[in-house]
């Protein structure tokens, strides 16, 4: 079952900035130490009139229901792949109703839009069934510190069905 929602530009929702912020920092960075403020500063590139850091928010109204990201560089061990699709949320309650594909799905046409080839993410080991059912490909298992996947989608597999 889907839900009724909205992909939009966070520049054109700024009202949920301060969302977004904290669960980008509650999933990846808080567990690590860092503090909410460095979020919230790499969070107002997104805010700049650029094509990449682009944040992407999924709302029903004035309810957030979930983020993605495409950002320049997502892992420190991989600094020549780009752009990459980064911090994909989604609220407890939204899960499993479509929000998680279509953000996804949106940051990487955005990519393939600016003329870019390809698009990268990364993701906990747990998440290879989601990526993989929306047309990503494993490159890598178990990368750096965080242990996490590497995945590649093409701009040409974009335009067939996963």
């Amino acid at each position: 079952m889907s839900l009724a929602f909205t992909i939009s530009d966070l520049r054109q929702q700024p009202q949920f900035f301060d969302t977004v912020a904290d669960r980008i920092w509650r999933a990846w960075w808080e567990p690590n130490g860092h503090p909410l403020d460095h979020i919230r500063k790499g969070l107002a590139e997104n805010m700049q009139e650029t094509p990449i850091p682009l944040a992407l928010v999924a709302h029903d109204g004035r309810t957030f229901l979930g983020t993605a990201s495409l950002i320049a560089s997502d892992l420190d061990e991989r600094p020549a792949l780009t752009p990459w699709v980064a911090a994909v949320w989604v609220e407890e309650a939204a899960r499993r109703h479509g929000v998680g594909a279509a953000l996804v799905d949106t940051a990487t046409r955005a990519c393939f839009t600016l003329g870019f080839p390809r698009a990268y993410l990364c993701a906990r080991a747990r998440m290879i069934g989601f990526y993989e059912r929306l047309g990503w490909t494993l490159i890598e298992r178990s990368l750096g510190p965080h242990q996490l996947d590497v995945f590649v989608r093409d701009a040409d597999a974009a335009n067939s069905p996963p």
